[in-house]
């Protein structure tokens, strides 16, 4: 059975900026939970420290490869949850993710939140998500 995702949308303002207000998800047999994926290399080092377009960048890299690992793509994520140590920073390179997310053709709902810090000291950026199959 395919997968069939169906965008609620009550209002359209939010597919604007690249995310459903809800989906509807059917026919999936596998669900992933992506843990939070920041900044850091393969060896666990931060990496690009202030440097929020670099760090996002990495992190959707690094949220590519958990998805990868179970043979699934951008394209499945449903949910994406944002948490930033600075909210205005990250609107200004928002560009990044919502370009990686257009073209992997998805808009996953997603909730962004301004955090304190990270559990990694220098991270600006963690994505944390889930995807179905």
């Amino acid at each position: 059975m395919a997968v069939e995702r169906t965008a609620i949308n009550p209002v359209t303002w939010s597919t604007e900026l690249g995310f459903n207000q809800g989906e509807v998800v059917s026919g999936h047999t596998r669900t992933l939970y992506v843990s939070g994926q920041t900044a850091m290399s393969r060896e666990g080092k931060p990496q690009h420290e202030g440097d929020m377009a670099a760090q996002l960048a990495l992190s959707v890299d690094n949220l590519e490869a958990v998805l990868d690992e179970a043979d699934m793509a951008l394209a499945h994520l449903v949910r994406l949850n944002v948490y930033t140590t600075d909210v205005d920073l990250l609107f200004q390179h928002y560009g990044v993710l919502a370009a990686r997310l257009a073209a992997a053709g998805v808009a996953p709902t997603t909730t962004m939140l301004g955090v304190v810090r990270l559990a990694v000291p220098g991270q600006l950026v963690e994505l944390e998500g889930t995807a179905v199959a």
